[in-house]
């Protein structure tokens, strides 16, 4: 409960105190590059170099990859068909592509299915929604903000994202045991990640000009928390046959609301910040009805 009621304070100032004018306009950049440079790299340092990797949990690991996959082809087709423009279709493939299996999905499953199931939770944060926003993630934003760089320069700028050095670092750390000075400092780092994102997501929010973002913001919306995880449990439950609790939760966290370091790395490339924040904004409480309902439908099955 208290990480929710943080996610509403965090953003509820960035909004407010955007109003007030003692913050300069230029918060949102300086407080994302900290973000990339700093909150994430300490974060894929910590939970990578202590992850248990276990083969039978393939499904869940590969639940985001298949989501942003199917968010790349979903909105690529609909930017065409409909004729969005560049930033408008790469901020929906990156937004409503991953989801926030972590800060809100950790305490949702532990409310909905127990402490035992967390593990499950990390798996899909740590090997799905992090290590896809880190490669595919952050290729997408490059080519969908700019257009004109060659693949040489995207996999430039993929080799060179901090939070991807830092995943590289800690799996080739992963004998070496940290000691509990490492970790502390790494943990303090990391926990500033949510406050600050969500800061600067609530300062970037405008509830004016909403007409102009309806539409891709009920389509993002709607992929996130009903379509994507719909297609997940067709794929592992329908045409695999797959069944019990762990399916269960890996489905629940497909279901997520769009995942806040998404947001920040759409915002960072220019990809239609309005539309993000809304994404976010709107995605995290809208989310709490609809994992409520998935729950009911998982359990049911």
């Amino acid at each position: 409960m208290a990480n929710i009621i943080l996610l509403a304070v965090c953003l509820l100032a960035g909004f407010g105190l955007k109003r007030t004018g003692r913050f300069p306009v230029a918060t949102p950049p300086v407080l994302n590059s900290f973000i990339i440079h700093v909150s994430l790299p300490a974060l894929a340092i910590l939970h990578i170099h202590n992850l248990k990797l276990d083969t039978s949990l393939v499904l869940t690991a590969s639940m985001a990859w298949l989501l942003f996959g199917c968010s790349w082809v979903l909105f690529g087709f609909a930017g065409k068909l409909f004729k969005l423009d560049r930033k408008t279709t790469g901020a929906l493939i990156v937004v409503a592509g991953l989801g926030n299996t972590s800060f809100v999905g950790l305490p949702m499953i532990e409310a909905y299915f127990g402490k035992e199931y967390l593990g499950i939770g990390i798996i899909a944060d740590q090997l799905g929604s992090f290590m896809v926003l880190s490669t595919l993630g952050i290729f997408v934003a490059t080519y969908y903000s700019s257009g004109t760089s060659s693949p040489r320069q995207m996999a430039r700028k993929v080799l060179m994202f901090p939070p991807f050095q830092a995943l590289m670092l800690a799996l080739a750390l992963r004998a070496i045991p940290f000691p509990n000075w490492t970790t502390t400092i790494l943990e303090k780092l990391g926990s500033t990640l949510t406050p600050l994102a969500l800061f600067s997501v609530g300062f970037q929010l405008q509830i004016g000009g909403m007409k102009a973002i309806a539409k891709p913001l009920l389509a993002g919306l709607s992929y996130k928390l009903l379509l994507g995880p719909a297609l997940i449990y067709l794929l592992y439950c329908v045409l695999l046959g797959a069944n019990g609790t762990v399916i269960q939760v890996t489905i629940f966290e497909a279901a997520m609301a769009p995942m806040i370091t998404a947001g920040i790395i759409a915002i960072d490339h220019d990809l239609r910040p309005q539309l993000v924040g809304m994404l976010v904004g709107i995605g995290i409480p809208f989310s709490f009805a609809t994992l409520h309902i998935w729950h009911m439908f998982l359990t049911g099955m």
